[in-house]
């Protein structure tokens, strides 16, 4: 039989491709989030052959029983979750929210997972952001430091996490990873949202200058990683997926806008920087290395390269979509 995943969060950008990555590699899937399917030019599983995929719309803080009956019939031997409540600055306005789905909703999805004896790994795609601003390499030992809402929220979820392993036994392995990026991403994340705007000829309003430094990975190599902590991660461990380029957001505007041909006055303007912002997280990855040989091989150039030819390919039915950031409760 085939390995079978069920992938909280399939809608997502990064559960849409962990979806397509783990049906390439044979697996069978089922795919839960909370919002019907979005158009195609947003899932990366719908871009390959997804015969071995179903989905189910339903959502944790509403749809509990139905989420654990579904699990339990499906029995899967591993479940990942890229379910949140996303957005760092956002978070302040409303913070119950994002409190009610990253902590209360997943506290009460573990307390039914964990009685599940066909679960061989849950795999929590955690954030860096739990570690709040860093200096140097971080490794998956750091402290928590959370600064905004988003990041305490997450933190709270993964002690809980940790509490339900001491407790049970609940197998469960974290990810963390750097700025995920590449085609299909929501159009509010940084490259999408510049490339966007030099299409359509607004201007990018860049947060404090863009000052802040990030390495900014492809998602393909990320789900290389989460199939591997599926597969191989200690349970109770942490794994960071990160590249080795820490760069200024700014460079990577830059960049964008060179491989457009524009101009940087052009096509950006510099706004203050937002709340709570992090000046830089930079992940240690020695661990994914030594265990599972795992490296990320796609740079940043490429990224940009694949994002613009999505965006041109997609653009009629993409600039019908929000352009920014629209909060669901």
């Amino acid at each position: 039989m085939a390995e079978r995943f069920v992938v909280i969060g399939s809608n997502s950008f990064s559960g849409a491709h962990f979806v397509a990555g783990a049906l390439e590699s044979g697996a069978e899937v089922m795919g839960i989030s909370r919002s019907p399917e979005p158009i195609d030019a947003f899932l990366a599983y719908k871009w390959i052959k997804h015969d071995r995929f179903t989905f189910q719309q339903l959502d944790l803080n509403r749809d509990l029983d139905r989420i654990e009956a579904v699990i339990k019939e499906y029995a899967p031997p591993y479940v990942v979750n890229f379910s949140a409540q996303g957005m760092v600055a956002q978070s302040w306005a409303k913070p119950q929210d994002w409190f009610m789905t990253n902590t209360v909703a997943m506290v009460n999805l573990h307390d039914r997972l964990r009685k599940f004896d066909f679960l061989k790994k849950f795999v929590q795609a955690s954030t860096p952001e739990v570690y709040g601003s860093t200096s140097g390499l971080v490794k998956e030992t750091a402290p928590f430091n959370p600064s905004t809402p988003y990041a305490v929220s997450k933190t709270a979820c993964d002690m809980s996490l940790l509490s339900f392993k001491k407790a049970y036994r609940f197998p469960v392995a974290f990810t963390r990873a750097a700025n995920v990026a590449g085609p299909g991403q929501a159009l509010y994340r940084i490259i999408p949202k510049a490339v966007l705007c030099i299409l359509t000829g607004k201007k990018l309003r860049l947060e404090g200058g863009g000052t802040s430094v990030r390495a900014f990975i492809h998602i393909r190599d990320v789900v290389a990683g989460t199939l591997d902590v599926c597969r191989r991660g200690n349970a109770g461990d942490v794994y960071h997926f990160s590249t080795d380029k820490n760069q200024s957001i700014r460079s990577v505007v830059e960049e964008v806008v060179r491989q457009m041909d524009a101009k940087f006055e052009d096509a950006v303007e510099v706004t203050p920087g937002r709340l709570g912002q992090d000046a830089a997280y930079l992940l240690d990855t020695a661990k994914a290395k030594a265990e599972f040989g795992w490296s990320a091989k796609i740079p940043v150039e490429t990224i940009i390269a694949e994002t613009i030819d999505w965006l041109k390919k997609n653009l009629t039915t993409l600039r019908l979509e929000p352009a920014d950031y629209v909060h669901k409760e």
